[in-house]
């Protein structure tokens, strides 16, 4: 019996990337007809909370959301939480990644350290949930390299990545250093151990 989930995210590009790494399960879509969610939690996990909160609610299904933050040592671990909207409301993945190097202009290639971090949350329909995390350390490239990925993939260069940005990787080969990639393995594994054996 395959389980059945919905994505909570409204962003096209990690709907994509959540689909790929949950593989073996029936992942649909959140509805385009609901509202955004406001992230205006402190943390990650409760940024995700809210999310599977509100499509659980809609879809009356299991919901699995994410939030990512990418905490750079340099800048006193931002933009951390607000890694999405640091450039503000309505920023771009360009206007992010332009404000990233700006701020990080005179910061020699050494210290330019940085992790990226994720948790999932699977909630389902009667309250229970399910918690992971997962964590990828890199630095900040000097500048952009790379055509795939999105949001700061063209500058974060992870460990055991060869030296590659995130958007110089195929899929799959983020998919095997990611922070996500690791997030929803974990909660993948989870999830697994709570199927029925019907």
């Amino acid at each position: 019996m395959t389980l059945r989930l919905v994505l909570a995210t409204a962003n096209p590009d990690k709907a994509r990337e959540l689909a790929a790494l949950l593989d073996g399960f029936d992942v649909a879509l959140r509805p385009t007809d609901l509202a955004d969610v406001e992230e205006d939690a402190a943390t990650l996990e409760g940024n995700a909370r809210l999310k599977a909160q509100a499509v659980g609610a809609a879809t009356g299904e299991l919901a699995v959301a994410d939030d990512t933050g990418l905490e750079v040592d340099a800048l006193g671990g931002r933009p951390g939480v607000y890694a999405a909207r640091y450039a503000g409301p309505g920023a771009t993945y360009a206007d992010n990644v332009a404000k990233l190097l700006v701020e990080l202009a005179d910061v020699p290639a050494g210290e330019r350290t940085a992790r990226f971090r994720t948790v999932a949350v699977a909630l389902y329909p009667d309250g229970r949930e399910i918690v992971a995390e997962g964590s990828v350390a890199g630095v900040i490239a000097e500048w952009p390299a790379g055509g795939g990925g999105f949001g700061y993939d063209p500058v974060f260069v992870p460990e055991g990545g060869g030296g590659r940005t995130f958007a110089q990787m195929t899929t799959e080969e983020k998919a095997g250093v990611s922070h996500r990639g690791r997030a929803l393995r974990a909660l993948a594994a989870q999830l697994t151990g709570e199927r029925p054996t019907a």
